[in-house]
């Protein structure tokens, strides 16, 4: 039997990437997300907190013994350096179990989905997972900031460094096989995805198709 399409999402901070994850899992995709493997990996006794101490010392480890994450975002966007030191050591760990997962789900998933934020930062993840093919989600950097902010987590300025320090937009869509825009409502969002399956999934069921080709926007 051969193997489920392998495809990676991508977007930017704020771009409703995890959106679009999450409508692909409605129609039947199985995810794997490594953002949320990167929590299990920082939470309190995780394998990757040891490593982490050690390279930055016990100021980033919060009095539960997980990752400060807020201090640790902090220090990562205002020093290159640092940012990539914490890649070295979460990046090999992210990529072992996103490919320990894809052994387990592949066999029964009509499509197999990395759920990666960076792809274009990292990317020697293509070839680690054998990607079929790849989908950045875009949207004006306008916004971006607007979504990202009114989550509450971090302040505009923080935001607008976060998405400094990420490749720009055209960079991102330059690498896609596809490109979905979502900077409208989420009916038309969800359209769109459904107009992707269809082509990625062609004998799997599909709740109805856009009328129109976001590739290019």
């Amino acid at each position: 039997m051969p193997r489920a399409l392998r495809l990676a999402v991508t977007g930017g901070i704020g771009s409703g990437k995890s959106t679009v994850v999450a409508l692909l899992a409605e129609h039947g995709a199985a995810i794997i997300d490594s953002d949320a493997i990167a929590h299990e990996l920082t939470a309190a006794g995780g394998p990757a907190i040891a490593p982490i101490r050690e390279a930055f010392g016990p100021g980033v480890i919060d009095e539960r013994g997980a990752l400060d994450r807020a201090r640790m975002r902090s220090l990562v966007f205002s020093d290159a350096q640092q940012r990539l030191r914490l890649e070295s050591i979460l990046h090999p760990l992210i990529r072992q179990r996103c490919l320990e997962l894809a052994r387990e789900r592949e066999p029964t998933a009509p499509l197999l989905v990395f759920d990666i934020p960076l792809l274009v930062e990292a990317t020697a993840v293509r070839k680690a997972f054998a990607l079929d093919r790849i989908l950045v989600v875009d949207c004006p950097t306008e916004v971006q900031l607007a979504r990202a902010t009114a989550r509450g987590t971090m302040p505009p300025e923080q935001v607008r460094r976060v998405i400094a320090s990420q490749v720009p937009r055209w960079q991102r869509i330059e690498m896609a096989d596809d490109v979905v825009f979502n900077a409208d409502s989420l009916d038309e969002l969800r359209a769109r995805v459904a107009h992707l399956w269809a082509s990625y999934c062609p004998t799997e069921p599909v709740c109805y198709l856009a009328q129109d080709d976001d590739r290019g926007k």
